[in-house]
């Protein structure tokens, strides 16, 4: 049981759990995930930490076969330049490892943007806080549990 699935389960939020065997020598986190699940890459949202004008962090997600465009996520977060945050930092602010970095459950609660491809799917996957394990839920509910935004994010 993570966070990211107890936070689920208090929002009443209908969803489901994945579990695969994590490789730890994938060099995609989320590619892999999408592989092993047999899921659309488009369809599994890696989850990024960003750091917004040096200064806030912010959490960015992207389906896992996209790369995020830091100067779209800038301007949706109005800011002036965005740069993916440390990985130590990503792991204070949110409780997780990186490979395991959930959207949903975080320590701390991060501004989050959510690619606008989002909504084209009735059901998405985002990581459910560890390596190996996906949480599937509706992309409204994944928006309303993270307080998150929708724009165009990829390049």
């Amino acid at each position: 049981m993570t966070p990211a699935i107890r936070a689920a389960e208090a929002a009443q939020v209908a969803f489901r759990v994945h579990r695969y065997a994590h490789d730890a020598d994938a060099e995609s986190f989320g590619l892999e995930a999408a592989e092993k699940l047999g899921v659309p890459p488009e369809r599994l949202f890696k989850t990024l930490i960003v750091q917004l004008d040096g200064k806030q962090l912010a959490l960015a997600a992207v389906p896992a076969n996209a790369r995020l465009d830091l100067k779209k996520l800038a301007r949706a977060a109005g800011a002036k330049k965005a740069d993916l945050a440390d990985p130590s930092a990503a792991e204070r602010a949110t409780g997780y490892v990186v490979g395991g970095i959930s959207p949903l459950g975080g320590k701390k609660r991060l501004p989050a943007y959510v690619d606008e491809t989002v909504l084209q799917h009735a059901a998405v996957l985002v990581s459910a806080g560890q390596r190996g394990l996906q949480i599937e839920l509706a992309p409204d509910e994944l928006l309303r549990l993270t307080g998150g935004r929708t724009a165009p994010l990829t390049v």
